[in-house]
């Protein structure tokens, strides 16, 4: 289980993420992500012994690293490259959930099911939690959404859209502002926040 594992592209993405050099070193949160990755690893290796021994391995790893971190991140969850948790502790993420590429996870988030043997929320690409939010069911969350911090979100967020509140209220996304100047003789449309 290298820190720097170049076959593995999933943890390259989550490296770039954390943004500094030795993040095994400086980043609790890295432990774990590393930990989850390790066991996907382990799950694609045909069957044998060596896949044997090594799910052992696996197992000790999250225990101890759960236990240490307060992050529970189980590699039968799907999780998509560039996971980004930030203040780790009490993060716990369902066997079943799926969550997309560069998704931002905060302390204290939850992502479950609303009773035993239910359903998991599926969770799209750049989705940013807040600390201490909880997505809980057979749910839906687009991707680019937010989730704010405290909220409680049972039902499904729409891409783009903002989840806050107990429980939470969708905020649409606002539409993207074009301005239009007169440039010569033209009407050009210049989209803000691009430079001309």
């Amino acid at each position: 289980m290298y820190a720097h594992d170049e076959n593995d592209l999933d943890w390259q993405a989550d490296v770039a993420r954390c943004g500094v050099s030795r993040p095994l070193l400086k980043e609790q949160s890295m432990w774990a992500i590393r930990v989850y990755r390790f066991g996907r690893q382990v799950d694609r290796r045909p069957a044998g012994a060596m896949r044997t021994l090594l799910t052992r391995v696996y197992w000790l790893l999250f225990r101890l690293t759960e236990t240490l971190t307060g992050i529970s991140l189980p590699k039968d969850a799907v999780i998509g490259p560039g996971l980004r948790i930030w203040h780790f502790g009490n993060v716990f993420v369902h066997p079943d959930a799926i969550i997309g590429a560069n998704c931002t996870l905060r302390q204290g988030v939850t992502i479950g099911n609303r009773e035993e043997g239910g359903e998991v929320p599926v969770i799209g690409n750049n989705v940013d939690f807040g600390a201490y939010a909880q997505v809980l069911g057979g749910i839906r969350i687009g991707n680019d959404a937010r989730i704010g911090a405290m909220s409680v979100v049972l039902t499904d967020v729409p891409p783009g859209a903002t989840a806050v509140g107990v429980p939470a209220r969708i905020i649409p996304a606002r539409p993207r502002v074009v301005a239009s100047t007169v440039i010569g003789d033209d009407d050009r449309m210049i989209d803000e926040g691009v430079g001309t």
